[in-house]
This record gives C-alpha cells, sequence and structure tokens, in this order.
C-alpha cells in the first residue's frame, strides 16, 4: 500500500538554520515541505474545523491555470458549501485519513489514494466523520467550455484501481497513472500519478506548452528545472511554467512518485 508525503506543519526550532531549497523564478518554484508550517496556512469561509496551504494560484508571473490547495479537516470538519466559483471544475486527492464526499446526493468514503474529479458547476459537500485529521489536495481549475464538447462528468475512484503505463522503452522505470483518458478532449486538464524506480529518469529535457503543478508524493530525486539540477523529496512542491525545461533521476532507494498537474486539449488563448 502507498504511501504519501503530507506538510509537516508546526514550526522549526530558533536553532535551525534558514538556509533551504525554496526558490522562486520567472521559469519555476520550489516550496519544500519545510516551508509548510502553521503560520503560512490559509481559511476559507464556510469550511469548519479546516485548514489549508495554499501551494499555487493565478498571478502574474507566476500559476495562470490552476490553484493548488492542500487540505487539513479536523474531526468534525468540512464545508456544505465548498466551492464558491461556478466555473471551477477540480480533483480532490485523499493523502492521509478519510473524508466522506457527497455527490450528487450519493455519499463516498474516500481514504488515502482516494480521487475524485469533480466538473464545474458540481453538487458536492465534504466533511470528516473520523477520529484523526484528513489531508486531501485540492486542484482548482476555471474549466474552458467548448461549442458541441460535453463537460465531463463527476467520476470517484482509487489510484489502486488505475492502471500504471509504462512509457515506452522503460522497461517500467516510468509509469504513469493516467485518470481519465488522454484522448477524452472533454477534458482540458489532466492530474496523473508518475512513477520512477529507482533511477529511472525523463531523459530529455521536456520543453511544452502544459503548466505544471508537481507534489511529491514518496521518495526523492534530482529535477532539472530550467537551467538548473535541484534535489526534491517528499513533500515537496514544485510549479513549471509552461515551456520551462525539465528532466529528472530519481534517487533511490525507493520509488519516486508525484502527483502532477498539467492543462490540456484547448487552444491557446491568444489575449489575457
Amino acid at each position: 500500500m502507498s504511501s504519501y508525503a503530507t506538510p509537516p506543519g508546526g514550526l522549526p526550532p530558533q536553532t535551525r538554520l534558514t538556509t533551504d531549497r525554496a526558490r522562486f523564478t520567472q521559469a519555476y518554484a520550489v516550496l519544500p515541505r519545510g516551508t509548510m508550517r502553521d503560520i503560512v496556512t490559509s481559511l476559507l469561509p464556510g469550511w469548519r474545523d479546516t485548514r489549508l496551504w495554499v501551494l499555487a494560484r493565478p498571478l502574474s508571473g507566476f500559476a495562470e491555470t490552476f490553484s493548488q490547495y492542500v487540505v487539513e479537516v479536523s474531526s468534525g470538519g468540512g464545508s456544505d458549501r465548498p466551492e464558491d466559483d461556478p466555473r471551477a471544475e477540480a480533483v480532490l486527492f485523499v493523502v492521509g485519513g478519510t473524508v466522506v464526499l457527497t455527490l450528487d446526493g450519493q455519499e463516498h468514503a474516500l481514504g488515502s489514494g482516494g480521487y475524485a474529479y469533480l466538473p464545474p458547476g458540481a453538487d458536492w459537500t465534504l466533511r470528516n466523520d473520523g477520529a484523526e485529521v484528513a489531508t486531501f489536495h485540492w486542484i482548482r481549475k476555471a474549466y474552458q467550455p467548448i461549442d458541441g464538447v460535453d463537460v465531463p462528468q463527476a467520476f470517484v475512484t482509487h489510484e489502486s484501481q488505475v492502471e500504471a503505463v509504462a512509457m515506452p522503452d522503460t522497461d517500467g522505470a516510468w509509469c504513469t497513472q493516467r485518470f481519465v483518458d488522454p484522448g477524452d478532449v472533454r477534458h482540458d486538464m489532466h492530474v496523473n500519478i508518475v512513477t520512477f524506480e529507482p533511477g529511472g529518469a525523463i531523459p530529455f529535457p521536456e520543453t511544452h506548452v502544459m503548466e505544471h503543478g508537481l507534489y511529491i508524493l514518496e521518495g526523492k530525486a534530482v529535477y532539472l528545472l530550467n537551467e538548473d539540477w535541484v534535489e526534491v523529496e517528499a513533500g515537496d512542491f514544485l510549479w513549471l511554467r509552461a515551456f520551462c525545461p525539465q528532466a529528472c533521476y530519481a534517487g533511490g532507494p525507493g520509488r519516486f512518485r508525484y502527483l502532477l498537474y498539467k492543462d490540456v486539449n484547448r487552444h491557446a488563448r491568444l489575449a489575457f
């Protein structure tokens, strides 16, 4: 069974060195797990006993297409009106504890590895009925409707039910779990899980139009971000601007895995 990194919270001791791997550039950002402390959490109206770390948000010179939160819901917490933007679609991915997602009147208990896609305008609520804190990723994007193309339907699944497909010519060292069919143009974002076995690599600098958010669920690696090789580990978050060159080497001794956001299947906008 997979285990997933979660923010450490708390506060480092006064004796700790300030120097860390945190970086913010025009091409990429690195938020190491150690930056996700109690004093940088946020609250949301309509959510009870809940706090979150905002990892990415639409911002000039930063993320343009999505927002991403790591959300902690204490026992008894949750929301009956979780989303206030009717344009927003979302993916929820649970990394700790259990939440009860009520979607179109049907309840779904989502434990670690639980995944839900919520189209814009979805009727959903979420609560934590358990004794322990529940933690999940909430990735949001303004859906881009297209005339003649249906809006995708909501679905709930678990990562164990999604096949890991090996990338060509990698002998399984580099695999992707795709939660929606890449050929389904109803979807304008993909949120997948990418896994590298120890020593696996992206063997060329990928340079493409898709913006990325990467939350490292497990393991460690050395990641190429633009011109810089950066060490990364479980619990880190990376933002990559469109066309930012990227590659990586998985460092071992275990697997290197991350939750990956990317925008897909739409024309490039010609004006903002």
